[in-house]
């Protein structure tokens, strides 16, 4: 489990009251440096969390350059590679890629209307990407893709063959396209 940060997305009386509040959205580890937070105060980041990376990038963010470092170079450099830039890109450039591919314009907590999603084949898609099943958002994984739960990926079918609807926004496909390798729960029989 990892968790994310989209700025404060409480009111003063701790209540959740918006969606995002930052166009930097990164994903962390639950645990640095003994650094304590709290889950919900007014005025300060509030933490979401994700069951694993591919949950996270499905969902926009991308790793935080302090508590996953390697982890931040590695997808930078990723993108960098799948650019085809001399230097490496700047965290600031990542989240612009990332913030025009996240959502249309839109206000309030309930944003899926205003989510992008995007089209591929999946033969070209890589291990991590995350696309839309019938039942649930499905990892693609080798020549197979899994149902997303809150307590693990699970319910394996072959890969779908054609065209499919993807979650994972095209910068983190490209990421993990170039040798960016995301921390993903284990899988489970159901």
């Amino acid at each position: 489990m990892s968790t994310g940060n989209r700025g404060c997305l409480v009111d003063d009386d701790g209540e959740v009251a918006r969606h995002h509040r930052s166009p930097l959205w990164i994903v962390c580890r639950t645990s640095f440096r003994d650094w304590r937070h709290p889950l919900a105060a007014p005025q300060r980041w509030t933490p979401v969390f994700f069951l694993d990376d591919a949950v996270a990038l499905a969902a926009g963010h991308r790793p935080c350059a302090t508590c996953r470092r390697d982890d931040y170079e590695a997808y930078r450099d990723a993108v960098t590679r799948a650019r085809g830039a001399d230097d490496p890109l700047l965290a600031k450039e990542l989240d612009a890629l990332l913030v025009a591919e996240r959502h249309r314009r839109g206000r309030g907590l309930d944003r899926a209307a205003d989510r992008l999603t995007w089209r591929a084949d999946a033969s070209t898609l890589p291990d991590g990407t995350v696309i839309v099943g019938d039942d649930a958002p499905r990892l693609v994984i080798g020549d197979r893709d899994l149902a997303f739960a809150f307590d693990g990926w699970h319910d394996p079918r072959p890969r779908p063959d054609g065209e499919v609807v993807v979650l994972t926004p095209p910068t983190s496909v490209a990421a993990l396209a170039n040798g960016f390798t995301p921390v993903l729960s284990r899988w489970r029989r159901r």
